[in-house]
């Protein structure tokens, strides 16, 4: 599931304090797309850097933490999830040998 971010969501950085400092080097070609990005949302570079960031940090925790689904797709996981678990010939035999980690 995609979730496109909300004015709310990049806006909600810029009423907190800011007390950290992040200091990050940058080729002349990434700055410049970076500043016509910021000139482009009409926000200051410091709210574009941290809105974004956060955005990206929480794409890659999604699956880490928590994961959400829409009510369909809920349904369907609930649907997979209530099924009896299948016998697997091959897996309860391997399941069922020695370990070789064992003496």
């Amino acid at each position: 599931m995609t979730v496109q971010p909300s004015s709310q969501t990049l806006d909600s950085t810029i009423a907190r304090t800011r007390t950290r400092r992040i200091e990050v080097r940058a080729t002349e070609e990434d700055r410049n797309l970076i500043d016509r990005a910021v000139a482009a949302s009409g926000t200051d570079l410091t709210a574009f850097v941290i809105s974004h960031l956060r955005l990206a940090s929480q794409r890659v925790l999604a699956d880490r933490d928590a994961f959400r689904l829409d009510p369909q797709a809920l349904e369907a996981w609930e649907e997979v999830n209530s099924r009896p678990a299948r016998s697997l010939h091959g897996l309860r035999q391997l399941l069922n040998r020695p370990s070789p980690f064992r003496e």
